[in-house]
């Protein structure tokens, strides 16, 4: 499963093929193929080209994108005798073809080969042994096309598998109704009660109203108690925030088509240059919120903000310096450059923490919000639970987790096996479904615990939508084992297990950051709306 990934004027070697009575196209081409307990390098190349002629009108001022070069633009003499063509296609077709040794003799590097070779996709000659010289040779062709320059991605990015984005979507809009149905009984509920106080009220429906009045309405003194760690559940709340904004804002843009596969390595630098900048948001955030738990008291704004600036960026650079040190010591042409480490760093610290201390200064002179009950100075005890609510916790995450996983097989797919992400409308649109279900989620279960009496929602409101990232971690276990087979040595079992460790804490970030402000304003609103003696 070794891809071989080659470019001509910044489009990846595209190669067609049939399986199964379908029609399928990959990006590049293995190295190589086992038959029967035989290992055949892929050794001669056929190479198709497709050309455009040169449209001057149309054409003109149109740029490369990436590490494209710019378009070549001819004197007016040389339009006259050569229009010049541009590239518009770039097909491979690999084949395992067993040379001649003894003609080769003669032939030096880059040189034209003796004969003519047939290459032949579905047979094999070239077999890897032990000593056995290899012998790399390519074929080109050229062949005009009607495709033009603004088309020439068309082939890439044709979407295969719409129906099954769109049942994703079904799906996730299915979970999104069953929950709002829910939430939308709870809403209805805590307003009837609110309402039948200022109703005149028969015996009967003052008994009913005597029974009703249990569950979170006994938890008034306590709903607001500070939680357990609150600077630690300020500072992944605030860094959550950064990264949903950061994905909202870079998908976004991705599907308008400002960030396009054929700009590689413009997805990267973006998500870098938001999340580096968001650092105003965090640091706003981690201090308000912290304000808010602590009554107005405006001590240790500093000292917050900063861990913000260190938290997550902290725990990605031990990771990927974990990474790139296997990646060194196995003298990979993969490893991050020294130089490279040093631009992030320079980022981090001359950009990212001045901002997310900035954002800190600016939260200590908004209002904070203020609590609508006061809260006792002894806690209630909690009644005892057949179960731990903690399983309530874990189990939530399944509904987030339903809403994605389908797109996250597509996902997986392009960082692991080679293949092209463009879908990024589809993308958008189950973030946003992704959003809803984990608001609701903890909304419903921050309300049935408080119905059970337990006023401890803080944590559990964040875990109970960031316990999707559970899920995600044991699905691309999952894809490691089944799908990913051919993966071999601890060094590649280890630097997927890192990259996967790496995407699971920022979605459990973003995810349980929704997830507890939903919760946060909703108890909020509840204890504020209905009047309780």
């Amino acid at each position: 499963m070794y891809q071989v990934n080659l470019n001509l004027d910044n489009l990846p070697a595209i190669r067609y093929m049939q399986k199964d009575g379908f029609f399928l196209r990959w990006i590049g081409y293995p190295v190589g193929i086992k038959v029967q307990d035989v290992y055949y390098v892929f050794n001669h190349l056929k190479f198709t080209v497709s050309v455009h002629k040169y449209e001057h009108s149309s054409v003109a001022g149109v740029i490369g994108t990436g590490d494209g070069a710019d378009l070549i633009t001819l004197s007016p003499e040389e339009k006259t005798t050569n229009d010049g063509y541009v590239v518009v296609g770039f097909e491979v077709v690999p084949c395992s073809v067993n040379h001649d040794s003894n003609s080769l003799k003669n032939v030096t590097r880059y040189g034209k080969y003796p004969s003519s070779i047939k290459c032949d996709p579905v047979s094999v000659g070239m077999s890897v042994k032990e000593g056995k010289t290899v012998s790399y040779t390519y074929e080109v062709s050229f062949v005009t096309s009607d495709i033009k320059w603004p088309s020439r991605w068309d082939a890439y990015l044709k979407m295969e598998g719409a129906k099954v984005h769109w049942f994703s979507i079904f799906n996730s809009l299915m979970v999104i109704t069953f929950l709002a149905g829910i939430v939308l009984v709870i809403f209805l509920r805590t307003i009837r009660r609110d309402l039948a106080r200022y109703e005149e009220l028969n015996k009967e429906a003052k008994a009913q109203m005597n029974e009703e009045s249990s569950g979170w309405k006994l938890v008034v003194s306590d709903v607001f108690r500070s939680p357990n760690n609150p600077e630690l559940l300020c500072i992944m709340v605030a860094d959550g925030c950064r990264i949903l904004v950061m994905w909202v804002a870079l998908i976004f843009f991705a599907a308008l088509g400002f960030m396009s596969p054929a700009s590689r390595g413009t997805l990267l630098t973006g998500m870098l240059v938001f999340y580096v900048l968001l650092g105003v948001v965090a640091g706003y955030i981690a201090v308000w919120l912290l304000l808010t738990l602590a009554n107005g008291e405006r001590r240790g704004w500093f000292s917050i903000s900063w861990r913000v600036a260190c938290f997550f960026p902290g725990i990605s650079f031990v990771i990927l310096t974990t990474i790139n040190s296997l990646l060194w010591g196995s003298h990979s042409t993969g490893a991050i450059p020294f130089t490279m480490f040093l631009v992030l760093i320079l980022l981090w610290f001359g950009i990212s923490v001045p901002l997310t201390l900035i954002g800190g200064f600016m939260a200590t002179k908004a209002p904070y919000l203020e609590y609508p009950v006061r809260t006792n100075q002894i806690p209630r005890e909690i009644p005892s639970q057949r179960f731990p609510s903690w399983l309530m916790v874990l189990g939530a995450g399944t509904l987030p987790f339903g809403t994605l996983f389908i797109e996250l097989f597509f996902i997986m797919s392009s960082l692991w096996l080679g293949r092209a992400y463009y879908i990024f409308g589809f993308l958008f649109v189950v973030l946003i479904l992704l959003v809803t279900v984990c608001a609701e989620v903890s909304l419903v279960l921050t309300y049935m615990h408080l119905c059970i009496e337990d006023w401890r929602w803080w944590w559990k409101s964040f875990f109970a939508s960031g316990s999707v990232a559970l899920y995600i971690f044991l699905y691309s276990i999952n894809y490691l084992v089944f799908d990913l087979k051919s993966l071999s040595g601890p060094v590649s079992a280890m630097l997927y297990v890192g990259y996967s460790l790496f995407m699971v804490i920022a979605v459990m970030l973003a995810t349980g950051a929704v997830g507890f402000l939903t919760s946060f304003f909703f108890v909020h609103r509840l204890f504020s709306s209905v009047k309780i003696d």
